[in-house]
Parts: structure tokens; C-alpha cells; sequence
């Protein structure tokens, strides 16, 4: 199994440090957040990685090289011009071949138990399986919603920044089964099946999401949830990266992946 680390975009919203430091190098505890992905996936026995890159990509490139320091073996996809979040998936369909692979967010720090999350997808063998858990204000993030089985039957996704403006994939569902599902956020990891890469759309730049998912949603077609409720930290923009450097040196989080 192999793994994509999505690296690519400009952190606009952590302005000004990302002028001259990509967001995926800027520090937490000691380390970049790039590094917390990718310890998580040689904690999970994936050591073959491609990451994507384009703003100060060469930073990234000097800073993590073949990743032999980290015990890992690093493919980079640079982009001329940025494929969205979804794009990165085009120039990758030989790299990733016939077999499932795993996708993470590079400023997205969890707790999350990538071993298990894996065996829960081919257990029950969707085209994808996300990582969902418990959102905060349910007007402010898109959501993932799924039913007693953890299938998903809706996404939900935010209408640009609008708060409380949705489209919804499917468009409509029987009342009887809009009213047992649950709403959770996706929390930056998934696991996919090889057969979605021959449903990306041809045209990048695109969105995972709303290019690439929500039409599978919308046709039916089966994609599950894994609710997870560990550690869950992402950097948004100046303050939640502030916070989280603040909370890192006070009382470190205890993730099973990180060298003693």
C-alpha cells in the first residue's frame, strides 16, 4: 500500500510565515507538521509516500529528501500550477498501480489508528473510507453523513465560506432515511480503492470532495465512514497554529507514532 501527503497549497491564511516557509515545514513540537503524517504512516507499515508540491515545493524537497531519515521512501509530484486537492491524483495513477492507497493532509495532526481504520475499509470494501469525527459548529464545516453501518448516504458540503449553505450529494433522500444519519466532519485522512482513480474527472484543478466524492455520493455508489475520536488537531490559519505550538509545549500529546 502506498500513501498521498497533500502538500501543496500556498497557507494564505498563515500569512506571514508561509511567504517564506511552506506550510507543510512549519514547526510543532519540535518537528514540521509534514512530519507528523508521515510518522503515522510508517507507524502503519507504509513506507512508500508521494507528496505533491508547488509553493517553495524545493523548501520541502531539501528539508525531508528521500526520506531515509524518516524510514520512509518519498515520491514527489510537483505541480506547475496547482491541481486542486483532487488533481494530485491524475500525474499519480501509475504511481498508486492496482492497489488500495491511503491519503492525509499535511497540517492535520491525529491520534487516528491508521492500522485499524485500513481493516475496517476491506472489511467492508467501499470505494472509499473516511475519517469522520464529531464537528464543533455544524454551520461552519461540510458534512459527512452516515448510517447506523457507517455507510455514507449524504455529503453535505459547504457552499464556499457561507455559513449554513449546503449543496447535498444525493440531492435528495427518502425522509425515513435522512432522519438516522448521523453528521460528522472529515478529519484528513482517507482510504481508496484503485477503482476511484478511474473516476477523476479530466479537467484539473479539482476538489476531492466536491469533484471527485460528491458525484460517487450522489450516484449511490458505496463510500463509508470511520468515526474516530482521538487526538484531532488541524492548522487553519495564525491563531490555530499559535494554539497548537502553545499546547504542544505545555502538555505534549501521547501519539502512539512518534519516536520515543
Amino acid at each position: 500500500m502506498r500513501a498521498l501527503v497533500l502538500s501543496a497549497g500556498y497557507g494564505e491564511r498563515l500569512r506571514p510565515l508561509t511567504e517564506k516557509i511552506p506550510k507543510p515545514l512549519l514547526e510543532a513540537g519540535g518537528r514540521p507538521l509534514i512530519h507528523y503524517p508521515l510518522l503515522m504512516l510508517r507507524h502503519a507499515g507504509i513506507v512508500d509516500v508521494a507528496i505533491n508540491v508547488h509553493h517553495l515545493g524545493a523548501q520541502i524537497e531539501h528539508a525531508l529528501g528521500r526520506g531515509e531519515a524518516l524510514g520512509l521512501r518519498i515520491t514527489y509530484s510537483p505541480e506547475p500550477a496547482l491541481l486542486g486537492t483532487g488533481g494530485p491524483l491524475l500525474a499519480l495513477r501509475d504511481y498508486f498501480g492496482k492497489e488500495p492507497f491511503v491519503m492525509l493532509n499535511c497540517d492535520t495532526i491525529l491520534g487516528l489508528d491508521l492500522p485499524r481504520m485500513i481493516a475496517f475499509h476491506r472489511e467492508r470494501a467501499p470505494l472509499a473510507t473516511f475519517a469522520l469525527r464529531d464537528g464543533g459548529d455544524p454551520d461552519a464545516y461540510s458534512r459527512i453523513e452516515i448510517d447506523a453501518d457507517g455507510r455514507i448516504r449524504r455529503m453535505r458540503l459547504l457552499r464556499g465560506r457561507s455559513r449554513g449553505e449546503f449543496d447535498d450529494y444525493p440531492a435528495e433522500l427518502a425522509p425515513e432515511i435522512a432522519a438516522a444519519l448521523k453528521p460528522y466532519m472529515y478529519c484528513g485522512a482517507m482510504v481508496c480503492e484503485p477503482a476511484v482513480l478511474e473516476m477523476l474527472p479530466k479537467n484539473p484543478p479539482f476538489s476531492l470532495m466536491g469533484g471527485l466524492f460528491a458525484p460517487i455520493a450522489a450516484q449511490g455508489l458505496p463510500l463509508c465512514g470511520y468515526v474516530d475520536r482521538s487526538f484531532f488537531r488541524t492548522v487553519d490559519d495564525l491563531a490555530s497554529y499559535e494554539a497548537l505550538r502553545a499546547e504542544f509545549a505545555a502538555s505534549p500529546p501521547p501519539l502512539a507514532y512518534l519516536p520515543r
